[in-house]
């Protein structure tokens, strides 16, 4: 009689390695509150609905760094798109507060879709170009002071508030993640996304318009910085210099650790789900560890950097 095998798609693996780093951080996080304050903080469900509610804007951002990414490209521009966006929205305020700050995410996504695809700029470089002239722009703006201006009630409303108990931030999110599944899985524009990130120039024989799906993932990834910059400061009840800063390694770093091949080609959004809760978890824990800031950012680059290594063995092993 032969054993039953179940075999695990390649692509699977890092999804199922992630959760289990949930688990550990989990138990990790635990112990220590068990310890320490003599309650496991970490299980209730109030803790984990506000670890997804303010995991939502991270989830956000790494959607859009993952259709970049998909292509082979990165975009360094979301931490000033966010902010950006943010300011923008609570300057205009009124009905038009949202849709001016997702205008921002637009036009900047056009500026580095254009400089991509048809300049044929490298997006590393010409993305960090535009954040440095967004940054530069708003500090004009404000004088280099945090704007005197407050969010919106309708961005208090998608950022903060809460429906029956579900934050609404989340329901953005996991509608945006219902979204962007299903154009990976069952659309063209999908397809392509793969396609161009395994090889650009066979993509591009094969009858894919690569400079327009490279353009449309760029307006993409800004979109999502811009959304998640409204509802951010939403969140806050305001807007601040420098509120997307703290979003660029980790959005990174989830795509990464969810399996995403950060080179192009692979990947599967389900991974960015898991990728944004891991992180989310991880910097709580070390919150409550009190681990500082530079530690995180060395841990998430630590990441990145470790990820970078696999695939590139990966990539030479298989070539």
């Amino acid at each position: 009689m032969n054993a039953l095998t179940v075999q695990i798609r390649p692509d699977t693996k890092p999804i199922l390695i992630a959760a289990g780093f949930i688990l550990v951080i989990l138990g990790v996080g635990t112990i220590y509150t068990l310890a320490t304050q003599g309650a496991a903080t970490l299980l209730s469900p109030a803790y984990l609905i506000q670890q997804l509610q303010t995991g939502a804007f991270l989830g956000l951002v790494a959607a859009g760094m993952m259709l970049v990414i998909l292509i082979g490209h990165i975009d360094l521009s979301v931490a000033w798109t966010l902010t950006a966006a943010a300011m923008t929205a609570t300057a205009v305020g009124g009905p038009w507060a949202i849709p001016a700050g997702l205008g921002v995410g637009l036009a900047v996504g056009l500026l580095n879709g254009i400089g991509v695809a048809y300049l044929r700029v490298p997006s590393m470089i010409f993305t960090l170009g535009v954040n440095a002239v967004l940054r530069g722009l708003m500090v004009a703006q404000t004088g280099g002071f945090a704007p005197q201006t407050a969010a919106t009630d309708a961005m208090r409303f998608i950022g903060a508030e809460r429906v029956s108990g579900v934050p609404v931030a989340l329901v953005v999110w996991v509608a945006v993640s219902l979204a962007i599944g299903v154009i990976l899985t069952r659309t063209a524009f999908g397809r392509s996304l793969y396609a161009i990130g395994n090889r650009e120039a066979a993509a591009y024989l094969s009858g894919i318009p690569t400079r327009r799906v490279t353009c449309l993932a760029f307006v993409l990834c800004s979109l999502f910085a811009a959304l998640a910059g409204v509802m951010l400061a939403g969140y806050s009840t305001k807007a601040f210099q420098g509120m997307g800063d703290a979003y660029v390694l980790p959005a990174i770093a989830a795509v990464v650790i969810g399996g995403t091949h950060i080179l192009g080609g692979r990947g599967r959004y389900m991974g960015t789900v898991v990728g944004v809760i891991l992180i989310v978890l991880l910097n709580s824990v070390l919150s409550i560890m009190q681990m500082p800031e530079a530690g995180r950012q060395v841990i998430y680059g630590g990441v990145i950097i470790v990820m970078l290594l696999v695939y590139g063995r990966g990539e030479r092993a298989t070539s």
